[in-house]
């Protein structure tokens, strides 16, 4: 495959994610009001992105609540700088399933399995101008847990993100989510030309090698928007991965807490490095005004100011 280096960049910074990474770096932000500074910091380096989940500010665990995702969601757009703000929605899909010899019923406690309505309720609350879109199920990483979500769960939220005018990221772990996701542009669930994240080395999905990187790459139709990265030290590798096979950036603490050996990195530092390199590449980081343009976003104002 020839290079078809990306000119214009644009970085999305994945603030905090929904891993067990509060306690291994104090630079995980927990709070609505750390996370949103976190992502503010992270504009202000370069990402015209943050993608955004929010966690119990006292525990970091991984949080649902609406009136968490309300307040990120109003520091970020009441802020001095400006960012597109994409929250996930791939909560509230997880099952948890009891030993081998026993798998029912599925541990409880752990799993968190509820409705479409439900699983996208803080993203008809807050409107985002993106939200992701898990497009597909698969075994993440723990022996016994699956990240569900079923044909007809993705064709239900894709349904109410085209409704609600918030652009769907689709979340893309291996080439078979990218089959179901160009399915459900077919079908009309989803608007064309979409955009897609590439998900490498996220046990088990896509393995991180540059053959598989390619063949996704390659599976992306040709007027589709997309970004990529990759997990942990392979995260700054990608950057220049990405932008030489045509596509965008990602960055931050939900893939990677290093910014290099021994030496705990923050968002904004992350950004930094990332700018760096696409810019020692001859490439242009652009902002999230042009990333409007690019994918169609609809800009929604702080709360209190008529849109």
């Amino acid at each position: 495959m020839p290079l078809a280096m990306t000119k214009d960049v644009f970085i999305t910074c994945a603030v905090t994610g929904s891993g067990a990474t509060q306690d291994r770096s104090s630079h995980v932000p927990r709070s609505p009001r750390q996370i949103a500074d976190s992502a503010i910091a992270a504009a202000r380096a370069g990402a015209a992105v943050v993608h955004c989940h929010v966690r119990d500010p006292e525990t970091g665990a991984p949080s649902r609540r609406l009136d968490l995702y309300r307040e990120l969601t109003d520091r970020i757009r009441d802020a001095d700088v400006d960012v597109v703000l994409n929250l996930t929605a791939g909560m509230g899909g997880d099952i948890v399933f009891g030993p081998t010899e026993a798998p029912f019923p599925v541990n409880a406690q752990a799993t968190d399995m509820i409705g479409a309505t439900e699983r996208m309720s803080h993203i008809a609350e807050c409107l985002p101008e993106i939200c992701t879109l898990d497009c597909g199920t698969m075994n993440f990483a723990e022996a016994d847990y699956v990240m569900t979500n079923t044909p007809g769960m993705l064709r239900a939220m894709g349904a109410m993100m085209t409704a609600l005018g918030v652009k769907p990221e689709i979340e893309a772990f291996d080439t078979g989510h990218l089959w179901f996701a160009k399915q459900l542009v077919t079908e009309g669930t989803l608007t064309g030309p979409a955009l897609v994240q590439l998900c490498l080395g996220v046990p088990w999905g896509a393995p991180n090698d540059l053959n598989t990187f390619l063949a996704m790459v390659n599976a992306v139709p040709a007027d589709w928007c997309w970004s990529a990265f990759s997990l942990g030290r392979d995260q700054i590798p990608y950057v220049a991965a990405a932008v030489l096979a045509g596509g965008n950036i990602r960055v931050g603490l939900e893939d990677n807490l290093w910014l290099g050996k021994g030496q705990l990195a923050t968002n904004a530092q992350l950004v930094e490095r990332a700018v760096t390199i696409t810019e020692n590449m001859g490439a242009r980081i652009i902002g999230p005004q042009a990333v409007r343009e690019r994918l169609g976003l609809v800009k929604r104002a702080p709360a209190g100011v008529a849109a």
